[in-house]
């Protein structure tokens, strides 16, 4: 298998795996069905093997899925960005793609902000200001940067296996957001965008920005 396991996909993939058991017992039909989503579930977890850029220029996507804004803004103030517009590039992650998530560019994080908010569907611009979300701000070298995990429509549980003060590299895993979702990454002042609205990323390797 050239792929791992998120380690919080294996308690699913065991409740999906009982549950069709039981099905297939009642119902063969339904038990295969189960079956099938259990399968389903396996994939959704999947953790592929990447090969991260080794320069220590550029920024990496932080998630796999197609880029569905890009916008110049003002970050929010509590990210402590800086009052200056800067580019926000968003994934957008359906159900079908990989969904844990990756440390855009090495540094130390400065600040953890967990945000509750509504579940509106991912795509939507909306969704970077009012659903649940958690906010790293990384400082690297000279610039300050933000990744932030949006909760959609029907995923609703945001994992981040980082905290205040840690050290992290580019193309760490550092989370995953459950069952379909978007990233956001606030790029720093004077970065060179390297991709287009609508283009397919992959975390860890795709280029979304040098600076």
């Amino acid at each position: 298998m050239s792929f791992s396991i998120h380690p919080e996909g294996w308690r699913f993939v065991a409740i999906f795996f009982f549950i069709s058991l039981i099905c297939y017992w009642a119902a063969p039909g339904l038990g295969l069905v189960g079956f099938v989503l259990t399968a389903w579930c396996l994939y959704f977890f999947r953790s592929p093997r990447r090969i991260t850029p080794t320069r220590d220029d550029v920024i990496v996507s932080p998630a796999d899925g197609i880029v569905c804004a890009i916008i110049d803004a003002v970050p929010p103030a509590e990210y402590d960005l800086g009052e200056e517009p800067r580019t926000r590039v968003s994934v957008f992650l359906n159900v079908f793609d990989v969904h844990v998530n990756r440390i855009p560019l090495a540094g130390t994080v400065s600040k953890y902000i967990y945000h509750p908010g509504k579940f509106f569907n991912a795509s939507l611009d909306k969704a970077s200001e009012h659903n649940e979300r958690l906010t790293l701000v990384i400082h690297h070298a000279k610039i300050t940067y933000a990744v932030i995990q949006i909760a959609g429509l029907i995923a609703r549980r945001i994992r981040c296996d980082v905290k205040e003060g840690d050290v992290l590299t580019t193309g760490q895993l550092y989370g995953l957001i459950r069952f379909g979702s978007r990233v956001d990454v606030w790029l720093p002042q004077g970065a060179q965008l390297q991709v287009l609205k609508g283009q397919r990323m992959i975390a860890g390797e795709t280029i979304i920005a040098t600076f």
